[in-house]
């Protein structure tokens, strides 16, 4: 080879090397260049033109106030209350109707899981239909709300919307010492149905409301409860990095509109603009402050005379005019800015201020946003499909004057949460069956449901129960409910339950320590630790999402993984192990055995294709037990604790069983 030949392939690399050295001691030194001239007041502001608001911005739905007409209705469907007049207006002018009842029995488990995220206890399901009472359904419902159970489910659903997690995330995943604390204050909030009004100015000014409460000071966790990288070399850049991402959060989910997209631009499709945005993120500004390699948690409000500026395409190193705290201008009419409390106040005020204006002059999209979520707890299908949207680009209503009476009826109850269950809970609507099968005059059922299913296949008009998955949260507290093990206790730090080895040899030392108490591997899965860069492998397989970003609806995947760990998992073997073990503590035959885990698997009788089924399983694989070979490498899985009245082959064939109730599609499913 000859020296040229050498000198083509060598030098090129070295003036990439040498080009790329040189570019980045360029930046480098505007950067520098930018911070100088920060600190020292001399950087020069660049200029971008706000657009104004017309009246035209704010003809779209979601900005114009509640309407609604409560519709006649003429018809033979049942209705409970106002809910089911706009539902049947809509299905009469389709030619639909809805389907009967859902069996008292499913009932019952379909009310336990949506609200509680377990299977109802078998003496709760025997009270219920034994029940003469024309209210009992109604009685059930308040009881099922008025148990601590409900604060605990409800928990999940906002904590994927305010994107919690106890660790930072990012390369190291630092742990959030006090971040637990957020998540107990959510469970408490809505135990204690605390007013929706309220349970959103607390998150984002409880240090402002009730200085010096403890309680007050974890609420505004929410703000900061995304992800964050405390080691960053630029704390400035870091700052930056969680005011944009709070502000964009807050506009996501308590207005239901897209913000975050005006970061950097103007909104391309709804009248946001970049100034919007800023002046947002100014509300949050005095109360953001970060120490390196230290995590954030809370706001912390210091008086300053710093001020706020527009930051040209997002460039936290390049200000643009100065701006004022304010909220959006299309969805105020007699827009101003923000003024800030006196200086001798210990806070400037304004997120207090913001609090006041989204419940006050803004109630109505903050309600619609609200009543959307808790239409989607209970029916799986919100009634406007993007959740976080409610701007030009999301989906409208397929229910417009439904979604304004179930706002209006939120403010008008004092913005209980509660009461608006209640209210959607008790209708005709959420009580109708999901398929024939689980009504009482199936024929009559099968006729109405195949018409539904040729005119509405999406079933936008809700002339059946829209059945889902439930989440792996819910799956996994079933089981341990199955089982006998699940711990009730409530509060505290999250636990961390055993990984199976193939996950556990994988992480660096501290990553996931578990909790040396057994009784702490059962709590319920709300307590579950929460990492950030790991989610508990069980949760993870069920779709539970990353918490890097608000999460205003899970999806809902099939996929190989899932199967796999219901039949073939450690967790799941031994929970079956403990379920049979838990059946089996009376002297059982197989049929009463059977029957014993379907009532408290899945709430009621098998059939008795089912019970046929089930005998010839069980007998089968006690025969493969009695006569395989004995093998050290694979152990019995006998029931715990094992029945003494019983050879350990025959006992092992409850267990495989139990698994196969675990693995049947009705126990993961909605009734």
């Amino acid at each position: 080879m000859s020296i040229t030949t050498v000198s083509k392939i060598t030098l090129k690399p070295l003036v990439v090397i040498l080009l790329l050295a040189v570019a980045t001691s360029s930046i480098h030194s505007i950067v520098a260049q930018d911070d100088d001239a920060r600190e020292s007041g001399e950087l020069k502001h660049e200029a971008v033109t706000e657009q104004p608001i017309t009246e035209t911005d704010r003809e779209h739905w979601a900005f114009k106030p509640l309407a609604f007409t409560v519709p006649a209705y003429t018809g033979d469907m049942r209705i409970e209350n106002p809910i089911d007049l706009f539902v049947a207006a809509k299905q009469q002018r389709f030619g639909l109707t809805s389907l009967p009842p859902l069996h008292r029995t499913k009932l019952v488990r379909r009310l336990s899981l949506i609200l509680h995220g377990m299977n109802p206890d078998i003496d709760e399901i025997a009270a219920f239909l034994s029940a003469e009472s024309p209210d009992a359904y109604q009685r059930l419902v308040s009881r099922y709300l008025a148990s601590p159970r409900f604060g605990e489910r409800e928990a999940l659903y906002w904590l994927d919307l305010a994107r919690f997690a106890e660790t930072d995330g990012f390369e190291h995943d630092l742990v959030r010492q006090n971040a637990w604390q957020y998540r107990d204050w959510v469970i408490k909030a809505f135990n204690q149905d605390m007013p929706y009004d309220q349970f959103i100015a607390y998150q984002l000014a409880g240090d402002e409301i009730e200085p010096g409460s403890e309680a007050a000071k974890h609420a505004t966790m929410f703000c900061l409860s995304g992800p964050d990288m405390p080691d960053i070399n630029s704390q400035v850049e870091r700052r930056h990095q969680l005011l944009n991402e709070m502000t964009g959060t807050v506009g996501a989910v308590l207005l239901g509109l897209q913000v975050g997209c005006a970061e950097c631009h103007e909104h391309k499709y709804d009248p946001i603009s970049q100034h919007d945005f800023y002046r947002l993120r100014a509300v949050f500004q005095p109360a953001v402050h970060v120490t390196k390699n230290k995590s954030v948690s809370h706001m912390r409000e210091k008086r300053s005379d710093e001020k706020s500026y527009l930051m040209i395409r997002g460039d936290f190193r390049r200000q643009g005019e100065e701006l004022h705290a304010a909220a959006p201008r299309v969805l105020s009419k007699n827009w101003s800015p923000i003024v800030d409390r006196q200086a001798d106040d210990h806070t400037a005020g304004r997120r207090t201020a913001l609090a006041n204006w989204i419940t006050g002059e803004n109630s109505d999209l903050a309600a619609r946003v609200m009543a959307n979520r808790v239409w989607q707890h209970c029916f799986g299908n919100p009634l406007v499909s993007t959740p976080n949207d409610f701007g030009t680009m999301g989906d409208a209503a397929t229910h417009s004057e439904l979604l304004d009476y179930l706002a209006h009826e939120l403010i008008e109850a004092g913005w209980s949460i509660k009461q608006l269950y209640f209210k959607i809970l008790t209708s005709a609507t959420f009580q109708q069956a999901s398929k024939p099968e689980d009504c009482d005059d199936v024929e009559l059922a099968k006729v109405v449901f195949e018409h539904t299913i040729k005119v509405d296949p999406e079933n936008d008009y809700l002339a059946r129960f829209p059945a889902r998955r439930i989440e792996g949260e819910a799956i996994r507290d079933c089981m341990l409910m199955c089982s006998g093990e699940l711990n009730l206790q409530m509060g505290g730090p999250g636990v961390r339950p055993p990984l199976q080895k193939e996950v556990a040899t994988t992480l660096l030392k501290g990553q996931w320590e578990v909790d040396p108490k057994q009784s702490q591997h059962v709590r319920r899965s709300v307590y579950v630790f929460a990492r950030r860069n790991l989610r508990y492998p069980f949760f993870e397989a069920f779709d539970r999402p990353d918490a890097n970003i608000s999460c205003p609806a899970r999806q809902t995947s099939t996929t190989p993984p899932q199967a796999l760990i219901l039949i073939n998992s450690e967790l799941v073997m031994n929970s079956a192990r403990r379920f049979a073990g838990n059946v089996l503590r009376q002297q059982l035959t197989d049929e009463q055995f059977i029957i014993r885990c379907f009532n408290m698997a899945i709430g009621r009788d098998s059939t008795d294709e089912e019970m046929q089924a089930s005998i010839e399983f069980i007998i089968k694989i006690r025969d493969d037990l009695r006569t395989r070979e004995t093998n050290e490498d694979e152990p019995l899985y006998t029931p715990v604790p094992m029945p003494n009245w019983l050879p350990e082959t025959d006992a092992t064939a409850y267990t495989y069983y139990a698994m196969v109730i675990y693995n049947m599609m009705e126990f993961v499913y909605l009734p």
